[in-house]
């Protein structure tokens, strides 16, 4: 279980901390964003704990990237589904964080954001609501992430470039993914020498230059006194919103913003569709390699025996994670841990999660498939579309198209997709 220590966090001496070119430097991860748009995939979880190539859960390329980047001090703020993250943390032995001194920390959600009493809270706000710990660690740099997104990164040399040209605030950027909309990030226009000087978050026209990657390095007393300054002048009862909305602006503005550009894969698995692509582009090579021996990406597991594949099964171009038992046909599928696939059964272009079972029969295409569900009638995402099918759901009817089943619901014949209002 990850420790909530907000009482050893205030009092470990300000001289303690890792350092890069001489700054102390600390690091946030933000993972406390419910992850609505991934539908019935964070109905039950936090969507950093979501399972991403068979065996790793989403949060682990934050964390494996700052035990390779060497800076051991880490704060993971949470506020949604806690349990199913702090399960997976484990005091952060697998990425050699559980330290006595620094090391992982877990910040419980804070009160204003728990009880909804600011309106239009965001990530902005879950800074400010620690603010009060970030001074008293003193650090000279704060390094802030998300925890959702796929991608390896050095921030040594990101914070080495952040205070080489001086930048109140360094954001990561790279150029859009193919098939993604700019409009669902924050867009940048940089001058020759690499100031941002025009920021859109979430435009309904993209500017058309590079999106941030939301891996931003500060400057901590200019990023505190920006908070406390856009603070002052939000009306009572009113949260600062996510980054985009003033953050980022009021440095930008300030021309004291830089961007760094990320060279290598980066993508946001916040939606159904690109989360599937993401396992898409890993299966054909496209994405981080996961088990590089010079930067492999960590995780916490539940040993089980190795996956076996039975007498006249087959499988083509896919992953098949240990405990998963194969028996029917599987192409071009990520498979994790505890899958069982029987005889008769055709599983193509999907992504299973744990312990599911595809049933001896059921062909499985373009879907995710969460955890335990029991698939035991054909379920087709269609042309471009993707089949969600929840956790502990059990589908024994056919199911077509872009639709999403929720966690626990028996799907028989005449079934239909539950609205918002029902």
């Amino acid at each position: 279980m990850a420790r909530f220590s907000s009482r050893s966090l205030s009092s470990l001496p300000a001289g303690r901390g890792t350092r890069v070119e001489g700054r102390k430097v600390l690091v946030l991860i933000l993972a406390g964003g419910k992850g609505e748009r991934l539908g019935v995939l964070t109905q039950e979880r936090a969507k950093p704990a979501l399972t991403f190539g068979g065996t790793y859960r989403l949060i682990d390329f934050a964390l494996s990237n700052c035990m390779h980047s060497g800076l051991p001090d880490v704060w993971v703020l949470e506020e949604y589904q806690l349990h199913t993250l702090n399960d997976h943390l484990t005091n952060g032995r697998p990425w050699d964080l559980d330290r006595t001194y620094g090391g992982l920390e877990v910040l419980p959600p804070s009160p204003d954001t728990l009880t909804g009493a600011l309106e239009g809270a965001g990530n902005a706000d879950a800074l400010h609501a620690n603010r009060h710990l970030i001074r008293s660690y003193a650090p000279d740099v704060v390094v802030v992430l998300s925890a959702d997104h796929v991608y390896t990164l050095d921030y040594a040399e990101v914070i080495r470039h952040h205070l080489k040209v001086g930048a109140a605030v360094t954001m990561v950027t790279t150029d859009l993914p193919a098939g993604e909309d700019a409009s669902r990030f924050g867009n940048v226009q940089v001058t020759k020498g690499g100031r941002v000087k025009r920021f859109a978050y979430k435009p309904g026209e993209p500017l058309g230059g590079p999106i941030t990657t939301e891996v931003f390095v500060y400057d901590a007393p200019a990023l505190l006194r920006t908070l406390d300054d856009l603070r002052a002048g939000t009306p009572a009862g009113q949260g600062l919103g996510d980054f985009g909305h003033a953050l980022i602006p009021a440095f930008v503005k300030a021309k004291s913003a830089h961007a760094y550009p990320l060279d290598g894969y980066w993508l946001d698995v916040g939606l159904p569709g690109a989360y599937f692509r993401a396992h898409q582009d890993l299966l054909a090579g496209r994405s981080v390699r996961l088990d590089t021996p010079e930067w492999p990406v960590l995780s916490s597991s539940i040993p089980r025996m190795p996956a076996r594949i039975a007498q006249g099964a087959q499988v083509e171009d896919s992953l098949v994670s240990y405990g998963c038992h194969v028996q029917g046909r599987v192409i071009r599928s990520v498979l994790s841990p505890g899958v069982t696939v029987e005889a008769g059964a055709v599983v193509e272009d999907a992504v299973i999660l744990r312990d599911a079972t595809i049933r001896a029969g059921a062909r499985l295409r373009r879907a995710i498939v969460d955890e335990e569900a029991v698939i035991a009638a054909h379920v087709d995402g269609g042309p471009g579309g993707v089949a969600v099918i929840g956790a502990r759901a059990h589908i024994a009817a056919p199911v077509k198209g872009d639709v999403q089943v929720e966690p626990g619901r028996r799907w028989r014949k005449g079934s239909r997709p539950r609205t918002d209002d029902e």
